[in-house]
């Protein structure tokens, strides 16, 4: 299918597939849409669950957590990526760890893998962080199927498959489900890969989309989610949340 660069309302760019008409992040703002809906509503919300649960066990015990202001330590947190695709999620939680003080284990699951040539015409560098720029690129240059060190704190592992064949069992605080939409991928948006969704989280894990679509909300709770709509990104209404409840 043919694919293109295009720029977003935001000024950050991403992959278009003309074919579908559809895109690997949102033309109102990839920048934004990342943001706001896989580190604001994900990392940083799971990060204030954790944090407010250390403060409430010191409260109750000599064990003393050191919790700086606006960072955690002693706290890793493994998150799973439904759809790695431009690695832009990934360099964003990269970077905001950094800033939290958190060690994070992340998995990237990506059936058809970006091309350099694609990667190479992105902008999230020097929107994002210049600084950065030799993180970015060995994000993209590691090799699939193996765990590495990016930094002393982030280790990443690129899995190509496809999302039916996550067999992971309550190894993940976090999924990112970033997969394409519903519209042109109906199969990735049902009970059976909630499902495994589902297994993959840990108890009291989250899962953050973009979509907010009735079928894709009641294919949640039909498999255990507890699911909570919130705002949308720019261009959009509502996005959704679900829960890994305590039974």
């Amino acid at each position: 299918m043919k694919r293109k660069i295009i720029t977003t309302s935001d000024g950050s760019k991403t992959i278009q597939i003309e074919d579908w008409n559809e895109q690997y992040h949102s033309i109102h703002g990839a920048l934004q849409e990342a943001n706001h809906v896989f580190l604001k509503h994900g990392l940083l919300f799971y990060s204030e669950v954790v944090s407010e649960s250390l403060k409430s066990k010191n409260r109750q015990s000599e064990h003393k957590y050191q919790i700086a202001q606006g960072s955690l330590s002693e706290v890793e947190v493994s998150v799973l990526e439904i759809g790695f695709g431009t690695g832009l999620n990934a360099f964003l939680t990269l970077i905001e760890a950094e800033k939290l003080k958190l060690d994070i284990d992340y998995v990237g699951v990506e059936a058809y893998p970006v091309q350099v040539k694609e990667i190479n015409q992105l902008n999230y560098v020097e929107l994002i962080s210049n600084n950065h720029k030799a993180i970015f690129d060995k994000l993209h240059d590691t090799s699939w199927e193996k765990p590495h060190h990016i930094t002393p704190n982030f280790q990443l592992e690129k899995q190509q498959k496809f999302f039916k064949e996550i067999t992971a069992k309550d190894k993940f605080d976090i999924i990112y489900f970033d997969a394409f939409g519903a519209r042109v991928q109906p199969d990735l948006w049902t009970e059976a890969i909630f499902e495994i969704m589902f297994n993959a989280l840990k108890e009291n894990g989250i899962l953050v989309t973009y979509s907010a679509k009735g079928s894709v909300r009641r294919a949640m709770q039909a498999v255990g989610f507890t699911v909570e709509r919130l705002p949308g990104p720019p261009g959009k209404r509502e996005m959704l949340r679900a829960r890994k409840m305590r039974e």
